[in-house]
């Protein structure tokens, strides 16, 4: 995992600058970046609305239905969904947002169902990427299943650029955030009827970081949601006003980040700071997703990220943009995070660090930390204390919050093979 999520450093275009046939292009800051350069892909009308875009965030654009994944038998059915969200990152109004709802085979409950708003973890920059394309891989597709067993409507944003016109913001927070929320308005008026007000938050890894910015943007951006809590897993946010320092991260999310937005507007194209190798995967990932940006790393022998830079990797600092680092924010409802002991991606001490920051900006925190369970494990691993923990703010119940005893965490332990989707 290590090499393909070096490999995805390569997934990078400057922000507002982008390389055409030997030309470089720099853009406005109104000014949305578009074309194949940019991720875009014509993978099916749906996904581009050429009429004008409605003033009001959340609002549905279309949908259709979609086949039910083997792997969900709980859906009774699935729907593509392209719903208008705030361009947060290149501030060019309203744009259109792709995503998949998917309502639970059990009767609705009076008041209707609870609708779980997910934000899913790395798949790449190009609009083949998205999950309502695509599918949705087993280790998700099971996640979501377990939800609407429970009775759960879930929508599943695919996140701006991802599916929908431009760039894919990645790990650019209040772009994310704002997806997830318009998520929940636009799944709310397609079944009023069956889906209730109650609103909980949930991602796991890129999308534990988008949650959070939802949870933090929440009350000024979606006031009239009534989010009742939010569940975040292995999450890659960074807080630099925090209790808890932690040292620059020159890995996987740091880059990932450059893909669309990490650069400042006054740096160099994205081509300028990549090695040859760099530039031979940022093709790949301009039309494939991890599978084969990981493939293509592999036949490359790269080692780490620095084998995808002609830069020394500290001068980075100078060029790049945060889209990670987020404010200490009182959030309204509480707040369950999920740490796998085992974690190498994101590392437990990072992990307690945000929980530390949470706390200490006054939020009702749970903070839980998994034995044996690594990155990707933690998504199951928690499951039954999310379930419990939403059931809880469901009835109004207190959360149970043990900010006064955050021990560090050690270094990351042994992964147990046997956890369910422990593999990473």
């Amino acid at each position: 995992m290590s090499i393909l999520r070096a490999a995805l450093a390569a997934l990078v275009l400057a922000w507002l600058t982008f390389t055409g046939a030997g030309n470089s292009i720099k853009l406005q800051a109104d000014e949305l970046p578009a074309g194949h350069l940019a991720g875009d892909m014509d993978i099916s009308p749906f996904y581009r609305w050429h009429e004008e875009m409605p003033k009001n965030a959340g609002t549905v654009l279309r949908s259709e239905a979609l086949p039910v994944q083997k792997h969900m038998p709980a859906s009774a059915q699935a729907l593509r969904i392209l719903y208008s969200s705030t361009d947060e990152r290149w501030n060019t109004g309203q744009i259109a947002v792709s995503g998949t709802l998917f309502l639970p085979s059990t009767p609705a409950p009076p008041g209707g169902w609870p609708l779980l708003s997910w934000a899913h973890g790395t798949l790449g920059i190009a609009d083949v990427c998205a999950p309502s394309w695509t599918g949705f891989k087993e280790r998700d597709a099971a996640y979501i299943n377990r939800w609407l067993e429970r009775g759960f409507a879930v929508v599943a944003t695919d996140y701006q650029g991802l599916g929908g016109p431009g760039p894919h913001p990645y790990t650019f927070w209040q772009a994310e955030g704002a997806s997830v929320l318009d998520a929940a308005r636009a799944a709310q008026a397609v079944a009023p009827e069956m889906i209730g007000e109650s609103v909980i938050i949930a991602g796991q890894s890129q999308g534990g970081g988008a949650a959070l910015g939802a949870a933090i943007i929440a009350d000024t951006y979606a006031p009239e949601l009534k989010i009742k809590g939010a569940i975040i897993t292995a999450p890659n946010s960074t807080f630099p006003d925090g209790p808890v320092p932690v040292p620059p991260r020159y890995s996987n999310t740091m880059f990932l980040a450059l893909a669309t937005g990490g650069l400042r507007q006054d740096g160099p194209p994205i081509e300028d700071i990549l090695s040859n190798k760099g530039r031979e995967l940022l093709k790949v990932a301009r039309q494939g997703c991890t599978p084969e940006i990981g493939r293509r790393a592999h036949e490359l022998n790269v080692e780490s990220f620095r084998d995808l830079l002609a830069i020394p990797v500290e001068t980075l600092d100078e060029l790049r943009i945060s889209t990670t680092d987020m404010p200490l924010t009182r959030i309204s409802f509480p707040l369950l995070v999920a740490t796998g002991n085992a974690d190498r991606t994101i590392t437990p001490d990072r992990q307690h660090a945000v929980a530390a920051a949470l706390c200490a900006a006054g939020n009702k925190v749970t903070w839980r930390v998994y034995d044996g369970l690594g990155h990707d494990g933690v998504l199951h691993g928690s499951l039954d204390d999310a379930f419990a923990f939403t059931q809880a703010q469901l009835h109004g119940q207190g959360p149970e919050t043990n900010c006064a005893a955050l021990p560090p965490p050690g270094p990351p332990g042994e992964r147990d093979p046997k956890a369910p989707f422990n593999d990473d």
